[in-house]
């Protein structure tokens, strides 16, 4: 930090095990990705190189290793593993994995349907080789959830060997957590919350109203999914207290002179 500010929140430090950002990168060029990390290594954890694109990416390995040599771990979006699974190439995926120096997999079901007990399979076979994320939730704004089984799906993946399971709102936030219009779905949100630890649960937030809407829920150390590049420095603000819609989150009442 530049200042010294009395009555800020306390923040995780990297390496964090919560308090996560993920950024969500849909295509950066390798001048963009090392530009990226001058202003956001300190805040972010996780890059997510967003559903298929790192199939089509020009300098694949040189962007990774700029991601790796400022501290992010970078891993494939789920979306890819599900491309690879349908094709029946998960052995091909974990190779790629491996070559690529990938160390952690996001294992997904949003976009093809998986009897859930052979996903937790893979996820139990993918900590054999990497730090597992599992998305759950689908991208099928029709395909609307209950709660109970949510609740059902996290437990059962984190008892597979999920390091954190991902909530799923998609790259615009409108499916899964989310009405259609960007509405967070509060009574889902607070039932997960009765069983599921929140340090386990990644919450994919790509809108600013929704990133708001969990600091207030959870506090500054909420793991947020999703991120924007451009909006990391802006989330990070907003995380402290350092913005509008936070500015009297943390102040002592009885303290502040206005």
């Amino acid at each position: 930090m530049n200042f010294n500010l009395s009555q800020m929140p306390i923040r995780t430090t990297t390496p964090r095990t919560y308090g996560l950002t993920m950024v969500m990168d849909k295509g950066l060029s390798l001048s963009e990705a090392k530009n990226f990390t001058e202003i956001a290594t300190p805040y972010v954890d996780l890059v997510k190189l967003g559903f298929g694109t790192s199939h089509v990416t020009p300098n694949l390995k040189e962007k990774i290793e700029v991601y790796k040599k400022a501290g992010m771990h970078v891993y494939f979006g789920g979306t890819l593993f599900e491309a690879f699974l349908i094709r029946n190439q998960v052995e091909d995926y974990i190779a790629i994995c491996k070559e690529y120096a990938i160390d952690f997999i996001e294992v997904s079901d949003g976009s093809i349907t998986i009897p859930h007990t052979e996903k937790c399979g893979y996820i139990e076979k993918m900590t054999k080789h990497a730090t597992v994320l599992s998305e759950v939730g689908s991208k099928d704004a029709a395909n609307i959830m209950p709660p109970y089984k949510w609740i059902e799906l996290m437990t059962a993946e984190l008892e597979a060997g999920s390091s954190y399971v991902i909530a799923e709102a998609r790259e615009a936030g409108n499916v899964g957590l989310y009405r259609d219009s960007g509405e967070v779905r509060q009574g889902l949100v607070n039932e997960i919350l009765t069983q599921i630890p929140e340090e386990k649960i990644i919450w994919e937030a790509p809108q600013k109203a929704q990133q708001l809407y969990f600091l207030n829920l959870i506090g500054c150390n909420v793991n947020l999914g999703n991120i924007a590049p451009s909006e990391v420095i802006p989330l990070e603000a907003m995380r402290i207290g350092l913005r509008g819609d936070t500015f009297r989150l943390y102040l002592d009442k009885d303290k502040a002179i206005y």
